[in-house]
C-alpha cells in the first residue's frame, strides 16, 4: 500500500522516535511511505527548500493518491490537523490517528473527539503498542481496520 504519513514539521516533535518507529514497520510490512522524509531531523529545512506551494502542491497530490493515512497527532499542528480533515471530508480514504496518552490534556478535541466513521483513533502508552497495532491492522494480508460506526476508538479520553 501507499501510506501517507502524517507528521508536525513545525509543531512539538517530542514524538518523532515513534514516527520513525511507524516508518520502519510500515517498511518491514512491505508498505511504501509517501512521506519518510517527515521522520528526519531536517525536514523542515527540506521543505522550506521547496518553498510553501511546492511542499503543498507535493502532498496534496501524495493524499489523493494513498490508500492509507496515518498519523502520529500529539503533537500541536495544522498541518496534520488539515491533511486528516480534508480526506475524512472528501474521500473514503481510511484515516488513522495515534496519539501519545501521556499527553492527552494536550491533544486536540478534534482528534480526541473523532467520531467519523472512517477514523480510527489509537491511544498508546508505549513503541511496542503502536507496532503491534501496524502490524495487526496494516500486515501483509490486513485491511486497515475498519471503525465500528461512530466513536471508533481503540480507548477513550
Amino acid at each position: 500500500m501507499k501510506i501517507y504519513l502524517g507528521v508536525t514539521v513545525a509543531g512539538d516533535r517530542s514524538n518523532v522516535e515513534i514516527a520513525q518507529s511507524i516508518v520502519a514497520c510500515l517498511e518491514d510490512l512491505g508498505h511504501e511511505v509517501l512521506t519518510r522524509h517527515l521522520v528526519s531531523e531536517d525536514a523542515r529545512a527540506a521543505d522550506r527548500s521547496l518553498g510553501a506551494q511546492a511542499v503543498y502542491q507535493r502532498d496534496m497530490a501524495w493524499l489523493r493518491q494513498c490508500d492509507l493515512f496515518l498519523a502520529e497527532a500529539s503533537g500541536s499542528s495544522f498541518g496534520v490537523g488539515f491533511e486528516a480533515g480534508y480526506l475524512l471530508g472528501g474521500s473514503n480514504t481510511k484515516v488513522i490517528l495515534f496519539y501519545d496518552i501521556n499527553v492527552r490534556d494536550r491533544v486536540s478535541f478534534l482528534i480526541g473527539g473523532n467520531t467519523h466513521p472512517n477514523c480510527t483513533l489509537v491511544p498508546y502508552a508505549s513503541r511496542a503498542e503502536v507496532e503491534a497495532f501496524i502490524k495487526a491492522h496494516v500486515g501483509p494480508g490486513n485491511s486497515p481496520p475498519e471503525p465500528a460506526g461512530r466513536g471508533a476508538v481503540a480507548a477513550q479520553f
